[in-house]
């Protein structure tokens, strides 16, 4: 019972949808008629408003950190880790916004960053070496998701690798029209603003 309670714990904290939350506050348009409609920092982004955008992946990051610390303090470990679970379904498939939220990645690293800290550094490094090196935002986001979830599985936790393992699938799953642009060669690079993300 605890593990379903911590789920939808989870899933009504990573429901709340910070991006459009900050930019109605700001007065600016709704987050989900500009650029690709999405709730998340990157989008946000698109108004213009790199405090806006920031203050959206902090939020968004935390949430899912949040979650996971109340649950696992509560009700232990497994619960720890329903909590994630639900935390980034809820952003991605939040129920206040018809299920369309956002790709999931801001509060990936934030469950990530509750339950395995020295994940996210790998993800982190991965992250800035991969952006630094293409200018594609979204593969590097994608191969530092990968990046850590093989970390995972090297430091021998299963319980934790098979949760991240699924996380990372979905956040592949939620990035399927950035990978076809990838490989179309139509992906717009960090710094340019073009086709939506």
């Amino acid at each position: 019972m605890s593990t379903a309670v911590a789920l939808i714990l989870g899933y009504l904290f990573g429901s709340i949808p910070f991006g459009l939350l900050f930019t109605r506050l700001a007065g600016t348009a709704d987050i989900r008629a500009i650029g690709s409609g999405n709730i998340g920092a990157t989008n946000v982004l698109r108004t213009g408003h790199k405090g806006l955008a920031a203050a959206t992946l902090l939020g968004d990051m935390l949430k899912g950190t949040a979650a996971v610390l109340i649950a696992g303090a509560l009700w232990g470990s497994d619960a720890a880790l329903m909590a994630a679970l639900g935390a980034v379904l809820g952003h991605v498939f939040p129920i206040w916004l018809s299920f369309k939220g956002g790709k999931g990645v801001a509060t990936y690293i934030g469950v990530l960053l509750a339950l395995s800290w020295p994940a996210v550094l790998v993800f982190a490094a991965a992250w800035a070496a991969i952006a630094a090196v293409t200018r594609y935002s979204s593969l590097a986001g994608l191969l530092a998701s990968a990046a850590a979830l093989a970390f995972l599985w090297w430091r021998g936790d299963p319980r934790l690798t098979l949760l991240f393992l699924v996380l990372t699938a979905l956040l592949w799953v939620m990035h399927r029209a950035n990978i076809a642009r990838l490989i179309s060669g139509t992906e717009p690079k960090l710094g340019k603003s073009t086709t939506p993300a």
